[in-house]
């Protein structure tokens, strides 16, 4: 896993180079995601996607900082928010049957 794939100018693809940047990607398309919910309903909106994309992309850039780079920094930076992705995934899934109700009376009343 640590064998160069491939050698551009500055730098060296391995296979635990892929999983990381493959993480990453993941990890920052989440942002994207957010983003196209919240235009589309005129409102701040998280979906589920945006966990979705949280746990996948954290999970494979844990796994390059644990058995790629060794690295002890992107392990915690890294960890923190997994594990904060995975809370609102069941939680999310522990409450899916229930609906948000909206009172009237707000401030926009």
């Amino acid at each position: 896993m640590h064998e160069a794939l491939a050698d551009l100018h500055l730098l060296t693809l391995t296979p635990w180079k892929i999983i990381g940047l493959l993480g990453t990607l993941l990890f920052t398309a989440r942002w994207f995601v957010q983003f196209y919910a919240t235009k589309k309903n005129k409102k701040v909106t998280v979906p589920m996607s945006f966990w979705y994309l949280s746990v996948s992309g954290s999970v494979l850039t844990l796994a390059y900082f644990i058995w790629g780079k060794n690295d002890s920094v992107g392990i915690i930076q890294t960890a923190f928010p997994m594990l904060v992705s995975f809370y609102n995934v069941f939680a999310h899934l522990k409450h899916r049957d229930r609906q948000e109700t909206v009172k009237p009376g707000g401030a926009e009343d």
